[in-house]
């Protein structure tokens, strides 16, 4: 693993956007989070947080609450989740920009920067998008991610 660009502890794992969302919206994926936090490092890129910014508010809007309200736990969220998330700079990952939007050809091509953390970390991508799926980085989804966050080994 690429030990010195990013602080870590433990075991890593980069989480993808629709998971920073569901633990925003969730019970689940926060409480993992916050199980997790001393044995586990979260990874995303910085990217992450400003899609968060731009599509919590719609998200939260089609639930019928008010834009104050909408505002207030977009503010709390996007305060909570470096707690436990931490975004990754583009440098960091940059040099496998090229081989991540390879592997993500004919798909969703606007993730590859989570697979170019996750194959500059060596490291697995915690999802629910089917995209990432065959791209050659293993991947988790919410339903299973904790028998590779609990393994020893």
């Amino acid at each position: 693993m690429s030990s010195g660009l990013v602080a870590h502890v433990g075991k890593v794992i980069v989480l993808d956007a629709n998971i920073l969302v569901r633990a925003v919206l969730g019970i689940r994926v926060l409480s993992l989070l916050e199980a997790y936090a001393d044995t586990v490092t979260f990874l995303t890129p910085e990217l992450a947080f400003r899609e968060i910014r731009a599509h919590l508010p719609q998200i939260l809007s089609r639930r019928g609450l008010p834009a104050e309200t909408v505002a207030q736990l977009l503010n709390e969220a996007l305060a909570r989740l470096p707690l436990f998330v931490t975004p990754v700079p583009y440098e960091v990952y940059a040099g496998h920009e090229a081989e991540a939007r390879r592997r993500l050809a004919g798909r969703d091509e606007a993730d590859w920067p989570y697979v170019a953390l996750a194959l500059t970390l060596e490291c697995p991508i915690w999802t629910e998008d089917q995209d990432f799926f065959g791209s050659g980085v293993a991947t988790w989804t919410t339903d299973r991610v904790e028998l590779y966050l609990d393994d020893d080994g």
